[in-house]
């Protein structure tokens, strides 16, 4: 890409950038392919920003369960607490720091020496000292003139530095500050010996164009590492991290499912598989945990992840559709990105059955799952599929099974002595359960109604009186189990039936409609039972 004209982006910086220095001037977008091979440092800041999350609280039990799957994903830093603001904080900033990881284990502070002491008293790797530079900040909360705060983020960093640990420092509301003064106390600071100075999008006003302009001008006059700490507010943090990458920045501040305030931080899957993947960047990730550690902190947050989140979400790498569970049976990239595989990132890629589902797909998961039906059979399996999945129900692997044994067990339409054609029910508060069956009983059409304590005995009923009176077959057990949870559970009725010389059956059927179920495994049944007296006869 070339430079950006700076007039298309005048009336925009006007409200994202409200500066009269334009950050893009003289700007020239980086080429992708630069980043190839490039080590981007990981910051995860879950344990500090991430449980900032309203309705998120984590005990310091939990939070060291993070801290160990955070070394084994292999992050770089892990941001552990706020040391200061709490006793028991405190103590679980010691904890982690002391629980000997590979991770450097850092601590937040104020530009105050009594929250640097308590950091250091903590034993952490690093501390992380900020101070607000934007001026509506400044106004309404520090409430400081911008000399003291120049200095007073001079002494903070000149007094972690002279206790040897590495300082990270952060302009709070970088976005919204004056250019002139990000440089005067960004320059300030290095000076006074700062590791690392961060950029963040505190609020996430940033469009990424912008913010590539922002972040490259401040790599372009500083001398130490520039890293970056992006807000979700308007869906951009993760598109402002890889912008900020792309302008020079070499660390990105992230947390595991784009946990944080509000809207939340630059969610570390998305950012790391984006690195990786699409710029060619290298990380310390060790990504075939991302999904355990998403998962893990999920439970431990109760935060759910969205079924479409990318990358850990259950749909990453889900298809339904006939055509494209076909194309990625036949070659994984046809419908996926290719360049990331659900192996890559701890995932499996899975075939979903409902409405859209197509003959191949269900084919081939029966394959993998040890079912082999005959065409007419699993032309009989995928409308089953279809009609529950009309019906808004999504069918599982446990329900597939289910139907799959079903319809291999029913016995040929050849050979079947009772076919059944219709069923109909009435029940209420003050009517008789009352059900209606139409069949063919050895091709001649039967109708029969009947009533019974419930909608299901009245239909098992009337499919017994389409035999006559004469048949002495025996229901010997009736059971009827939810396949899986929930009010719309495929409901799977087992049944078995006896005939007056001692022969047994056993017949299942499963649907969402608990009556129908029964119905056909009670048919099942009698159809098994009448083949065997036929055969034996024989």
């Amino acid at each position: 890409m070339g430079c950006l004209d700076e007039k298309v982006y005048t009336a925009e910086l006007s409200s994202s950038y409200p500066c009269s220095k334009n950050p893009l001037r003289g700007i020239v977008f980086y080429n992708i392919e630069q980043l190839r091979g490039k080590e981007i440092s990981v910051f995860d800041t879950t344990l500090r920003d991430g449980e900032q999350t309203p309705g998120v609280s984590l005990t310091p039990e939990e939070k060291l369960v993070i801290a160990r799957q955070l070394d084994k994903l292999g992050v770089d830093i892990i941001e552990a607490g706020f040391p200061v603001s709490s006793r028991g904080e405190f103590e679980s900033v010691r904890s982690i720091a002391g629980e000997g990881l590979e991770v450097t284990v850092c601590g937040l502070a104020r530009i105050m020496p009594r929250d640097i002491s308590a950091c250091l008293d903590a034993g952490v790797g690093m501390v992380h000292v900020f101070v607000s530079t934007s001026d509506i900040q400044i106004a309404h909360t520090i409430k400081k003139g911008k000399e003291q705060i120049v200095e007073e983020a001079v002494a903070a960093v000149d007094m972690v530095k002279q206790h040897g640990v590495p300082c990270l420092f952060s302009a709070m509301d970088a976005t919204r500050t004056s250019p002139d003064f990000l440089r005067q106390i960004f320059l300030a600071v290095q000076q006074a010996g700062a590791d690392t100075v961060n950029v963040p999008d505190t609020v996430g006003v940033m469009a990424p164009s912008v913010f590539y302009g922002l972040v490259g001008e401040v790599c372009s006059y500083m001398k130490v590492p520039v890293d970056v700490h992006c807000h979700n507010d308007f869906g951009l943090a993760v598109a402002n991290s890889l912008a900020a990458v792309e302008a020079g920045a070499r660390e990105v501040q992230v947390t595991v499912n784009g946990l944080g305030e509000r809207a939340g931080n630059a969610n570390l899957a998305e950012t790391v598989m984006s690195l990786h993947s699409i710029y060619g960047a290298r990380t310390n990730i060790r990504t075939e945990f991302l999904v355990e550690t998403a998962r893990l902190v999920e439970r431990l947050t109760e935060a759910r992840i969205p079924i479409t989140a990318p990358i850990v979400g259950e749909n990453a790498f889900s298809h339904e559709s006939g055509i494209h569970s076909h194309g990625v049976i036949e070659r994984s990239d046809t419908f996926e990105p290719g360049i990331m595989t659900p192996e890559m990132v701890g995932h499996k890629r899975r075939i979903v059955l409902g409405k859209h589902t197509g003959r191949h797909a269900v084919k081939q998961v029966l394959d993998l799952a040890g079912y082999f039906p005959s065409e007419e059979q699993l032309g009989e399996i995928l409308q089953r599929i279809k009609d529950l999945g009309d019906k808004g129900k999504q069918v599982t692997d446990a329900d597939l099974q289910t139907i799959a044994e079903v319809v291999l067990g029913e016995v040929d339409r050849g050979h079947q002595a009772l076919v059944l054609k219709e069923v109909s029910v009435m029940t209420g508060n003050i009517i008789t359960p009352t059900a209606t069956v139409r069949a063919l009983v050895r091709g001649e059409e039967r109708v029969v109604a009947n009533i019974g304590v419930g909608p299901v005995d009245a239909a098992v009923k009337a499919v017994r009186g389409l035999l006559g009176q004469d048949s002495l077959m025996r229901v010997r057990d009736f059971r009827i189990e939810a396949i899986t949870g929930g009010s719309d559970a495929l409901a799977e009725v087992i049944i078995a039936m006896e005939d007056e010389a001692g022969r047994k059956v056993s017949a299942r059927s499963a649907r969402e409609d608990i009556v129908m179920a029964s119905v056909e495994a009670l048919v099942s049944a009698i159809n098994r039972l009448i083949l065997l007296e036929e055969r034996e006869a024989r």
